[in-house]
């Protein structure tokens, strides 16, 4: 079995409640994020409307797009400009459900701009009551795997670790929510299935650790809690590690050539292998840790 950590001795557990200042800073950034924004921001898949991708030639600025299509009589629209190498691509979302909205935009665009052409690169529709059917499946489908997964954590370990396990999966998932919101991006069908991809890799990482800590724990019954987690950490380090590392090398290779239609779900999973990662340690491992001293002090057990 490749190796590339080996041996190691990190203190892991010694910083943990920094881990947890540092984790709570980003769940309340979030947290007030979306209470002043009133929610993330839904994609056509969920909201309803029209998605446009379409290209200039020559490349617009934004405003003058914008400034285009409010005189085209087309308000209230969304306009998202791509960025690297597609700068002369726009994502355009109408909320009008008409069938034809490109020819529209098309006409406003060359209304304002003469001698530019528009051409249509991409098109996706969806009713406003589909996409409130559609919004309604994928919240089911993200509580449901939760719950599945909360209680086979919970048959499979002890509370201790139950609890650090599940706190730590949904840590997983709000932070990545939250770092695709100040990323600009929305909530399409993609996205929650990047969220449902990243609670099933994380769950497996923390699974993974969990394992080796109960083995260890049975075998050092004199060492303290700490050293049991930090020796548990460090022999399954170079497994997470490579893990790890794999799955972001694939991830960004889709966010890099991937395109824009699988844009949202590379870079949720780039988030989600990082912060998956890190939280098997620092959110379960540590919470489980804190919770497993609180019980033996309980039975009048000094631990640490």
């Amino acid at each position: 079995m490749l190796q590339i950590l080996h041996g190691t001795n990190f203190p892991f557990m010694k910083y943990r409640r920094v881990a947890y200042v540092f984790s709570s800073l980003i769940v309340l950034a979030t947290a007030g994020w979306l209470v002043v924004n009133g929610g993330p921001r839904e994609g056509v898949d969920f909201k309803g409307g029209t998605l446009l991708q379409v290209r200039t030639a020559p490349a617009l600025p934004a405003d003058d797009v914008r400034s285009a299509l409010d005189a085209g009589g087309l308000r209230g629209v969304e306009i998202q400009q791509m960025t690297g190498q597609a700068k002369d691509e726009y994502l355009i979302r109408v909320r009008s459900e008409a069938r034809d909205p490109f020819a529209s935009v098309q006409t406003a665009l060359i209304a304002k701009n003469a001698g530019v052409k528009v051409e249509l690169r991409r098109i996706e529709t969806v009713g406003a009551k589909v996409g409130g059917d559609l919004r309604h499946k994928a919240l089911m489908a993200i509580l449901s795997s939760l719950g599945v997964i909360l209680l086979y954590v919970g048959w499979r370990y002890e509370f201790k670790f139950a609890l650090g396990g599940v706190v730590a999966l949904l840590h997983d998932v709000f932070v990545t929510l939250g770092c695709l919101m100040f990323a600009g991006r929305e909530v399409s069908l993609t996205v929650v299935a990047a969220l449902l991809t990243i609670a099933g890799y994380s769950i497996n990482d923390t699974i993974v650790v969990f394992d080796r800590i109960r083995e260890r724990s049975k075998s050092l019954r004199k060492e303290k809690h700490s050293r049991v987690m930090d020796i548990a950490v460090n022999e399954t380090l170079s497994r997470t590690v490579i893990t790890a590392f794999t799955v972001f090398l694939t991830a960004l290779a889709l966010f890099i050539w991937g395109g824009e239609v699988l844009r949202d779900f590379s870079l949720a999973m780039l988030v989600g292998t990082v912060f998956g990662t890190y939280s098997s340690v620092y959110v379960a491992s540590a919470m489980a840790l804190d919770i497993w001293i609180a019980l033996d002090r309980g039975k009048g057990i000094q631990a640490e």
